[in-house]
């Protein structure tokens, strides 16, 4: 299947800092389709049943059914994750106002919070066997990846001896957008909580455009400075990939 991606069809798109936000929707309709693609095969299954609501769905969108999912599936990723990684912790600091008054304090303990339920997310769904091994393919790729970037064969043997960490990976991407919200948030007070919510949500694709642009830096620069500024998506990937086997 051929994906043309929204950036490559609009020329505005493709402006700094505009580019990030895109790129990363891109992203999100390419894993989505392929976990479809990957499900597919179930589905042709003999012994699988289709469920009345799967039926009832067929019926009322009929061919327009999988890009719907899609579209719904993408709504609800967003608005769970800006639930759970911009306003629960905005929550939580607002909690930290009753015993602290420095403004800057509670911006920075908010990032660390939204830092933590990261953390204990990845650690969550690490305990899932299946997840324990997608990490494992996630470093076979990083390995992949980086045996080709650094000019060798793409042979098992080399790819093995490749590093399972890599400066462009959306991992990276994850925290850089976390440690640039502190900063943001750290500058632009809002006073009430319902211009406080607009101001997590409206600053997202700023933050996220921001973040893209250093994350392709750190993919063509490997000075000193770009390297320190990478490490922390670096030792957050200790955590999403894992050393692969030969076969992976």
């Amino acid at each position: 299947d051929t994906y043309e991606g929204l950036a490559k069809k609009f020329k505005v798109l493709r402006i700094p800092f505009v580019r990030g936000v895109f790129v990363f929707i891109d992203s999100m309709v390419v894993g989505i389709r392929s976990l479809r693609f990957s499900a597919s095969f179930f589905e042709d299954d003999k012994d699988s049943k289709e469920s009345k609501f799967e039926a009832f769905l067929k019926k009322v969108f009929g061919e327009k059914i999988d890009n719907i999912i899609m579209t719904l599936s993408m709504i609800f990723s967003f608005a769970v994750a800006i639930g759970v990684f911009m306003l629960l912790p905005m929550a939580f600091s607002n909690i930290l106002k009753l015993y602290i008054s420095n403004y800057y304090i509670i911006a920075i303990v908010e990032g660390f919070i939204r830092v933590a339920i990261f953390i204990g997310y990845i650690l969550l769904i690490s305990l899932v066997p299946d997840i324990k091994r997608t990490f494992m393919y996630h470093g076979a790729e990083h390995k992949c990846i980086n045996c080709v970037e650094h000019g060798m064969d793409l042979t098992v043997e080399n790819v093995m001896k490749s590093s399972k960490e890599h400066k462009r990976c959306g991992t990276s991407f994850l925290i850089i957008v976390m440690i640039i919200s502190i900063l943001f948030f750290m500058v632009i007070r809002v006073g009430s909580i319902p211009l406080r919510i607009l101001s997590r949500i409206v600053l997202i694709p700023v933050i996220a455009g921001i973040s893209f642009e250093f994350l392709s830096l750190a993919g063509r620069s490997d000075s000193a400075l770009v390297n320190i500024l990478s490490k922390p998506g670096l030792w957050m990937q200790g955590l999403t990939t894992a050393e692969p086997t030969p076969d992976m």
